[in-house]
């Protein structure tokens, strides 16, 4: 049974406009099982098959999952159960979409975030 979100927050349509995301920052697996209708292990499983699929993880090691991580979760559902696709299929098939797509803005941040990891690492190394 899907539990009501608290009243402070304000619901967001899912990727077909069918199911509501909180507008959290952050999710646990746990809420995203409970959105998705997927069990955790899945979505453990799952983020070892699709690099599309990476959520964070606390100091203590709890995944923590955005809401791009809730769609892409949702948008995998669909395609493996609704569309029946392997997935390797589903894999293929999300590499062409990504393809054709500019990088998203978690993409561009990571890539500045590793930038400034190697520059400072070069600081690091040549300063006195």
């Amino acid at each position: 049974m899907r539990s009501r979100p608290r009243a402070s927050q304000r619901l967001l349509p899912g990727l077909d406009g069918s199911a509501e995301i909180p507008e959290k920052l952050y999710f646990k697996i746990g809420e995203v099982a409970e959105l998705t209708g997927v069990q955790p292990y899945i979505l453990r499983y799952w983020e070892t098959q699709f690099t599309t699929l990476r959520p964070t993880k606390s100091p203590s090691g709890q995944r923590l999952y955005r809401r791009s991580d809730v769609v892409s979760v949702l948008h995998i559902k669909e395609l493996l159960y609704e569309k029946r696709f392997t997935i390797a299929g589903a894999r293929r098939h999300l590499s062409a979409e990504q393809g054709s797509f500019p990088p998203t803005v978690v993409d561009s941040v990571r890539l500045v975030k590793e930038e400034l990891k190697n520059i400072s690492s070069l600081l690091r190394r040549h300063s006195p």
